[in-house]
């Protein structure tokens, strides 16, 4: 099991968005028969059945072993991740575009930076292991409080300037052999996740 895995195909992503299925994906976290599933989610075992086909199906989960019970044979499935996203490829003909109207101030850009990143790294994933590779990635995260809106300014305008830096004195054109990367970064309110606000403090 993935701890995280990318979903690129829409009618995967649809399953998955299903309020029942989510919930059987949910359950599934720990392997389960339909017969245990039923009891646990309080659903009739042929409509557990129905939905875990459907999951299966898509490649949301998988079998993990056969148990057999008198006449009949119990699957006991288990989904093929802890958690799941769904790439912006999965709804492809209206997938934002980071290249319409870059601004760098612009909280709806930074969002179709945000998707194209998803994309791009749900891509590099779903490729690498298939290959059975990793992906070379490299993350920041931090967490900055800004005496005022000045303060915030001038840290992004320091911020910009250090990056084309380190931009400019690394990059190759012409290197033999070299491979291009994408470098993203962002600036946002913290946001309380309890209420869905940007916190204040």
């Amino acid at each position: 099991m993935f701890d995280i895995a990318v979903i690129e195909d829409p009618a995967a992503a649809e399953a998955s968005l299903d309020p029942v299925r989510a919930r059987l994906l949910a359950a599934l976290a720990e392997p389960a028969s339909a017969t245990m599933l039923a009891a646990r989610v309080g659903l009739a075992r042929q409509k557990v059945n129905y939905h875990l086909r459907a999951l299966e199906q898509h490649g949301l989960i998988e079998l993990v072993e056969e148990r057999r019970k008198g006449n009949v044979t119990e699957r006991v499935m288990r989904a093929t991740a802890a958690s799941y996203v769904i790439s912006p490829a999965a709804l492809a003909a209206v997938r934002p575009d980071p290249a319409q109207a870059p601004d760098r101030l612009s909280a709806r850009w930074l969002l179709a930076l945000a998707a194209r990143l998803v994309q791009d790294v749900g891509a590099l994933i779903t490729g690498a292991d298939r290959a059975g590779k990793r992906v070379a990635t490299f993350a920041v995260d931090a967490d900055v409080r800004f005496a005022s809106a000045t303060d915030r300014a001038a840290f992004a305008d320091e911020l910009a300037a250090a990056v084309a830096a380190l931009v400019g004195r690394y990059h190759d054109e012409q290197a033999p052999g070299g491979r291009r990367h994408r470098v993203v970064l962002a600036l946002h309110p913290s946001v309380d996740l309890s209420t869905g606000a940007a916190e204040d403090s």
